[in-house]
């Protein structure tokens, strides 16, 4: 499998990132988790517009979604080849209402459904993607959340990311041995101290350490928290290699 940060930004972009988007690729198929503000630009660095096999959304904040609105764009109105056929789309319950919303002006209340083909995520289940068999957790973030682990079938290698979240048992089982845990590290540790929204250094190390995760990768991380801090809370407590995601990186697994 092959990884590439699209974008990393936590809440909104940042000078140097794009928030929330990652393309995971193997056997030419392409699955992109989540699609934040700033991603569909950053995306067509490393893929066509049209060359994504499957989308999953692992929340409605617009963080993490709100650029599948002009993605909506660029797939139903092309000139060039006409109309494009339907790429499913995995998310929340009212995945399809959500982005329609956000649109405003969509020419009629299906038009969404047009060219995504909406499929609704839940807790404890998984779907079938090309090459990739991916596991859904709901984890702890003030709206539906989910945490995706994501296996190569025929490798067994597997890639969890943990969406937006705060501690909990179920994001420890998505990475469960996971070979590279992509983990939000939102907040600093003794700073923010709110429950149930987000992780900081020091706890997305300890989730990666009792998962027996091999490789720890802090994303999410907003324009006001220090990457280094984090980074160093991480290392303290997780052996393995730890780095804070960067645009553009790309991890072989």
């Amino acid at each position: 499998m092959k990884l590439t940060v699209v974008g990393c930004s936590g809440s909104f972009p940042s000078t140097e990132s794009a928030c929330s988007s990652y393309l995971v690729e193997a056997d030419g198929f392409r699955l992109l988790l989540d699609m934040g503000n700033g991603a569909l630009g950053e995306l067509q660095r490393h893929c066509g517009l049209y060359d994504l096999d499957v989308i999953a959304l692992s929340h409605l904040h617009a963080d993490h979604c709100i650029d599948m609105c002009g993605y909506f764009v660029a797939r139903y109105y092309r000139h060039e080849g006409g109309r494009c056929s339907p790429i499913p789309v995995y998310g929340p319950p009212g995945t399809e209402q959500r982005l329609t919303t956000a649109y405003a002006d969509t020419p009629s209340e299906s038009s969404m459904s047009e060219v995504f083909a909406f499929r609704t995520l839940s807790a404890g289940g998984s779907f079938e993607a090309g090459p990739f068999r991916v596991r859904t957790e709901r984890v702890d973030h003030p709206v539906e959340a989910y945490a995706f682990r994501v296996e190569h079938k025929e490798s067994g290698r597997v890639v969890t990311y943990s969406g937006d979240t705060g501690p909990c048992a179920e994001l420890e089982l998505a990475a469960r041995d996971a070979d590279l845990f992509l983990c939000e590290a939102s907040f600093t540790d003794g700073k923010e101290q709110i429950p149930g929204l987000h992780l900081n250094g020091r706890e997305a190390g300890e989730v990666a350490a009792r998962a027996g995760a091999a490789r720890l990768v802090l994303t999410h991380v907003p324009p006001w928290t220090d990457p280094q801090i984090n980074l160093r809370d991480a290392k303290a407590v997780f052996a393995g290699p730890v780095e804070v995601a960067r645009p553009g990186a790309v991890y072989e697994v």
